[in-house]
């Protein structure tokens, strides 16, 4: 009987990892797709999975899965730095000139587990050249890991450094209006670099109007001079 390994995502990226890693992996072990939280609870009782890959997943996942199942995620930050929500807008809007791929394994704690793997990527460019960052990099750790649990080694990682965590909670659209004062108060590239953050699939930056109308503004650039 072939391992067994569930997949959960729903990004564009993700799902690009997936096609990846299931033509690549399909004679040695049986994958499922769950993208969203219904397909995950409706999958995970049936299937009973030896490995849970979450890369790409929004939704915060029972300690009693975490304790029951390897569960391990793809985070797009450098952790411990970035935990929490919205970690690449986080970062790019904070002037982050680098991010990284990290792949931990899940304990109790939000992304606090101990880290398995970790590369760096540029965040320099639009958000689609970004994503395509993570999509190679995520790729690269995701095929790792799923040799090492066909191979049956260990999971224990690195503990995290907790002096150099950083925490951001989740961003609202709300959060995404630019405001007269921000044009005072910010760099053009400080505000370049939130429109640029905030590109599709994400609510895009805007600036309110007339009739309290949106002015919604998906791409800028900077006078490099």
């Amino acid at each position: 009987m072939k391992p067994k390994i569930l997949f959960c995502g729903y990004r564009e990226w993700s799902l690009k990892i997936y096609g990846h890693i299931e033509g690549k992996f399909r004679d040695k072990a049986e994958l499922k797709l769950a993208r969203d939280e219904k397909e995950f609870e409706d999958t995970i009782k049936s299937f009973n999975p030896g490995l849970v890959l979450f890369i790409g997943w929004s939704w915060i996942i029972d300690k009693g899965t975490v304790s029951k199942f390897l569960c391990i995620c793809l985070h797009p930050s450098p952790l411990p730095k970035y935990r929490g929500g919205s970690p690449l807008q986080h970062q790019m809007i904070n002037g982050e000139k680098e991010s990284a791929a990290t792949l931990f394994r899940m304990n109790d704690k939000v992304d606090k587990g101990p880290i398995l793997w970790q590369e760096k990527f540029s965040l320099d460019g639009n958000l689609s050249e970004i994503f395509e960052r993570m999509y190679e990099k995520g790729k690269k750790g995701t095929e790792e890991i799923i040799k090492k649990f066909l191979n049956n080694e260990s999971f224990e990682g690195t503990a995290q450094d907790e002096s150099k965590a950083t925490y951001f909670k989740r961003r609202t659209p709300e959060m995404s209006e630019i405001k007269a004062e921000d044009f005072e108060n910010n760099t053009a590239e400080e505000l370049y670099n939130k429109i640029r953050a905030l590109q599709d699939p994400y609510p895009n930056a805007f600036i309110r109007c007339r009739n309290n109308t949106k002015l919604y503004i998906q791409k800028a650039k900077i006078d490099e001079k």
